[in-house]
């Protein structure tokens, strides 16, 4: 009973990620759907319980990482081609890179709040790849080479990445709780479910996810140390091997895939040249809007007056209980072109400074913990799940955007980077890391001590954690 009382405040946050497990029904290009509907309900929590407590929740600093988007977003939103189109322009991407972020930062309270977030992720993508499997071994799923066969989870084919998306989160998040200070049985579970999401993410065939996936747990091995990189690399080459090699699991469709990255030059497909010509046409917006882009939601209608001949009519979807048709391609697949094309280099340098900023902070933060005594690195696992999430974002951007059901997760995904980032006491720009390095009363290093994330666990872990803040 105790522990649900504690993960009240986070209850909201968890509703969103549960109602991402459900089927979400076709709609139109950015259409809201029920979770979109709780993150809103989420930001009112927040709302309320900032306008309840009556305390500074932000440092300056913090504050202004979390704001500087909110810059080029209002620009460009001025500058949209109708009031509607800027309208929706401005509340989507208020909704993604700050009001959720903001929200989910605020309402965790704690590292047990943080990780209990985390494991949702890890079950939100056990569930999708659970379906997604099932799709491929039944072919039931989308349309790939002229069969159904492509994992896509409850998202449909209209949301092709949705589905790999959460399984890549899911992935990153297992593998931080399993290379984290957590018990044996934790680890292991963790290890377990990570091994177990390796399948989903192959079968999604998005190429996209598993580059993404590849760099950030890489990343992620890495920062917990070289010894530990080589034993889970092995780990996980055997049961490649294994999957691939001894089972047959999607052999020739995944090898082709493979395969497929190495020839986007010499051989690229029509959707990798869909790509380049979307890529093109977003640059040549830039050109002719340097500072402010061509406006929210402005890509659509300047795209035919800037794309070559190449570029096709829309990709072709199907399959997962939907009918044959044609998507038009909306976007340039690429989250970097299109905040430049649409908002110009005043927004693109507002929002990667704003990701720029929360990854210093969140390895300065990994830093922190790692110089503290071996026994005190409670918060290994928290550093890892915020480092590997956002490098997992900031590399899928470079072949993907925002868009469809999924999207909402993303800003969670923000929102725990942020937490992580500008509010743990290990941040170099929370409150606890400010009161640290100022000349402290006794009262105040008792509330400290009170309040450090692991305090609510045991007396000594808070001890810990409250000395890794000096």
């Amino acid at each position: 009973m105790s522990g649900a009382r504690h993960a009240l405040p986070v209850l909201p946050v968890m509703a969103v990620i549960a109602l991402l497990g459900l089927p979400i029904a076709p709609s139109g290009e950015g259409g809201a759907n029920i979770a979109d509907a709780m993150s809103g309900l989420v930001v009112l929590c927040c709302a309320v319980r900032l306008v309840r407590n009556r305390r500074r929740p932000l440092s300056p600093g913090a504050a202004a990482v979390l704001a500087l988007p909110v810059v080029g977003i209002a620009v460009a939103a001025a500058g949209a081609a109708s009031p509607g189109a800027g309208i929706t322009g401005l509340t989507r991407y208020l909704q993604i890179f700050v009001l959720v972020p903001a929200a989910v930062l605020l309402l965790v309270r704690d590292r047990r709040d943080f990780r209990l977030l985390a494991w949702s992720f890890v079950a939100l993508a056990l569930w999708q790849g659970a379906v997604g499997v099932h799709q491929y071994v039944t072919g039931t799923g989308a349309s790939y080479q002229g069969e159904d066969v492509r994992a896509v989870g409850t998202f449909g084919p209209t949301d092709v990445m949705g589905m790999a998306t959460v399984v890549a989160f899911g992935l990153v998040c297992a593998l931080a709780l399993a290379l984290g200070s957590g018990t044996v049985r934790q680890r292991t579970s963790a290890v377990v479910c990570a091994l177990a999401l390796l399948p989903p993410l192959a079968l999604s065939f998005s190429r996209g996810a598993w580059i993404a996936t590849a760099l950030a747990c890489g990343v992620q091995l890495t920062l917990a140390g070289l010894r530990r990189a080589v034993k889970v690399g092995a780990v996980v080459a055997a049961v490649a091997v294994i999957l691939v090699g001894g089972l047959g699991v999607g052999t020739a469709m995944l090898q082709e895939r493979v395969d497929s990255i190495t020839r986007v030059t010499d051989a690229p497909d029509q959707s990798v040249v869909d790509r380049y010509t979307m890529w093109a046409a977003a640059v040549d917006m830039w050109r002719d809007h340097p500072l402010t882009g061509v406006g929210l939601k402005g890509f659509p209608d300047h795209r035919d007056g800037h794309a070559s001949l190449s570029l096709s009519s829309g990709s072709d979807i199907g399959g997962a209980g939907t009918a044959y048709s044609k998507q038009p391609l909306l976007s340039p697949h690429n989250m970097y072109l299109l905040v430049l094309s649409e908002q110009g280099l005043i927004g693109l340098l507002a929002l990667t400074g704003s990701w720029l900023a929360l990854l210093v902070c969140a390895l300065r933060g990994l830093v922190r913990v790692r110089r503290t005594p071996p026994g005190a690195l409670a918060g290994l696992d928290c550093a890892l799940v915020a480092c590997g999430l956002l490098g997992w974002q900031l590399v899928d951007f470079v072949y993907a955007d925002i868009g469809g059901p999924s999207t909402v997760l993303t800003g969670v995904c923000f929102g725990l980077v942020a937490w992580w980032a500008l509010m743990d006491p290990a941040s170099p720009l929370s409150l606890a890391s400010e009161a640290a390095a100022s000349p402290a009363s006794p009262a105040a290093l008792a509330s400290r001590v009170a309040t450090s994330p692991e305090s609510t666990s045991s007396p000594a872990a808070g001890s810990l954690e409250e000395a890794s803040t000096r």
